[in-house]
């Protein structure tokens, strides 16, 4: 949640932010009424019971019946007041409290105002796009040839969207996760398998609940859970109430889970293949540092980002988001959009955002500096969703026989230099 004493100090550049983002700025004035109130109330309150205790106080001293009683009536009309304003401002609070994480976090000031992602920025480029001598196959059918991906079997058992890795397929997502594993342990970060069902009072306190994100995620009503999107929903939860100590920090993690998603609103697009499904496993990448510091590890989490994709050969673009395009956690996020050769365009294949101190302060997650305490910034970054490299390594790597050359990196966890036909 955004830092109320901030929005009072500067309510417009709220607005702005709001706006900027595609979200309807009525609501700061509405917060802004309700805090005024609540504040009132708070006053009142204090006032009242200040006056019940002097006279509580008067009451016991008093050695006169008549003065007692009147003593007494006053203590008593005090209640009613405060019997009055309490349940007023309980329900103020409620208000407050339910329209203030709607408020989305404000873009850093390096980010581009635009309204959607036909606005974002090409950062760079790196390696050169595929070229062939030959019309190439795309990912589904090289993966039905090779018998390593089943998208008809996966319809019988599940519906649509999902799909089976079979043989190669499966041996290729594990060497990628090995590879992730490999690189980003000796980077220092910690590994953890998380729960992929969280409560959703901890969705909500990572900020993906408002503004419709509930309609993409899987949600157990009756037991009042929610499946995650990505594995970083159940990395942040993981130290709410908690305080750091600086020394501590930067806190590193990486967690490995299947991910489940709706992809709501979405319907027709990227419906052959494995692109855009309900169910698949990420490793992600997650951050815990310094306000000062925060900058500086969105960098760090960007650089490791194409680090992996380098050591894949797999050529990319850095695309930074417009505020339109941000999430309402994310201050700011970049995107790598991998080469597609059957699309003849660039996709997105990995992303890094950095959400500040806004779901910290949702999840009073903190760190102390000496006598300072104040709120930690979180990050969170995808090493490999895993299904999108492999449909990236399967197109970038063909060869006109249908073979897959697998990139080197990989090579020693799979125990072949290419996936043949059978």
């Amino acid at each position: 949640m955004i830092d109320i004493a901030l929005l009072r100090k500067d309510p417009q550049r709220f607005k702005n932010a709001a706006q900027n983002k595609g979200t309807n700025p009525d609501t700061i004035d509405a917060v802004l009424r309700f805090d005024e109130e609540r504040r009132e109330l708070i006053q009142k309150i204090e006032e009242l019971r200040k006056k019940r205790n002097e006279l509580t106080q008067q009451v016991k001293s008093s050695r006169d019946q008549y003065n007692t009683n009147d003593l007494i009536e006053q203590v008593r009309e005090i209640k009613k007041k405060l019997d009055d304003i309490e349940p007023r401002l309980r329900m103020v609070d409620n208000n407050l409290r339910d329209l203030a994480v709607r408020i989305p976090n404000p873009p850093l000031p390096d980010v581009k105002v635009g309204k959607n992602d036909t606005e974002n920025e090409i950062l760079r480029t790196w390696g050169e796009p595929q070229k062939f001598d030959f019309k190439p196959r795309d990912h589904l059918e090289l993966g039905e040839m090779h018998d390593i991906i089943d998208v008809k079997r996966a319809s019988k058992v599940s519906g649509a969207r999902f799909y089976y890795l079979k043989g190669d397929g499966a041996l290729l997502e594990w060497a990628l996760l090995q590879f992730a594993i490999e690189i980003l342990t000796k980077e220092g970060f910690i590994p953890v398998i998380p729960p992929v069902l969280i409560k959703k009072s901890s969705m909500k306190a990572m900020g993906y609940l408002e503004h419709g994100g509930e309609e993409d995620m899987f949600v157990l009503d009756k037991d009042g859970l929610v499946l995650v999107g990505t594995s970083e929903q159940s990395i942040g939860p993981m130290h709410m109430n908690e305080v750091f100590d600086k020394k501590e920090l930067p806190r590193r993690y990486f967690g490995y889970s299947a991910c489940f998603r709706r992809e709501a609103g979405s319907y027709g697009k990227d419906t052959r293949g494995i692109i855009r499904v309900h169910q698949f496993n990420k490793v992600e990448m997650f951050s815990f540092t310094t306000p000062e510091e925060g900058d500086k590890e969105h960098e760090y989490f960007l650089s490791l980002e194409e680090k992996l994709l380098q050591a894949l050969e797999i050529p990319y673009q850095v695309v930074k988001m417009c505020s339109g395009d941000l999430g309402a956690p994310a201050a700011r996020k970049y995107d790598l959009e991998a080469w597609i050769p059957t699309q003849e365009k660039y996709r997105e294949l990995t992303s890094t955002s950095t959400t500040t101190d806004f779901q910290s302060r949702r999840l009073h997650i903190k760190y102390r500096d000496g006598k300072m305490v104040d709120y930690v910034h979180m990050l969170n970054g995808t090493a490999f969703s895993m299904g999108r490299p492999i449909v990236a390594i399967l197109e970038n790597f063909q060869e006109k026989d249908g073979s897959v050359r697998i990139p080197k990196v990989l090579q020693k966890w799979m125990g072949k230099d290419r996936i043949y036909r059978p």
